[in-house]
């Protein structure tokens, strides 16, 4: 019986998306009805939750209310955006943060779903 030597181990695949843009677009609650009405009816619970899972502190939301443009979330987005390679300004931050909170939070809560998709190895 011949016995096949191997030349190369198996690699897990990773299934990222390096396109350097937001896996959903702002307005795209609907992705992720659940959380949608979560940041809807309850956005200060929502944004602390997905600041735990962002790996910050999850009572660090509550301060977005000590200035004009919400500083957690402004710089919560830019970190974000710098951890997974998206591309933006730190000035269109500003807006989303400012105009559209609950929407930023979903799409932030909804990025950190989709890039943490568990490795899964192929045999």
């Amino acid at each position: 019986m011949p016995s096949q030597m191997v030349v190369t181990q198996p690699r897990p695949f990773i299934n990222t998306s390096t396109t350097g843009e937001w896996s959903s677009d702002i307005f795209d609650c609907f992705e992720d009805l659940p959380q949608c009405c979560l940041a809807f009816w309850c956005l200060p619970c929502f944004s602390c939750k997905t600041a735990h899972e962002a790996g910050e502190c999850a009572c660090l939301p509550l301060l977005d209310g000590c200035g004009f443009i919400p500083p957690v979330a402004t710089s919560l987005r830019v970190s974000i955006r710098q951890r997974y390679g998206i591309e933006g300004t730190i000035c269109m931050d500003c807006v989303y943060s400012f105009f559209c909170p609950a929407c930023n939070w979903c799409q932030m809560a909804r990025e950190i779903k989709a890039r943490s998709i568990p490795i899964i190895s192929l045999q």
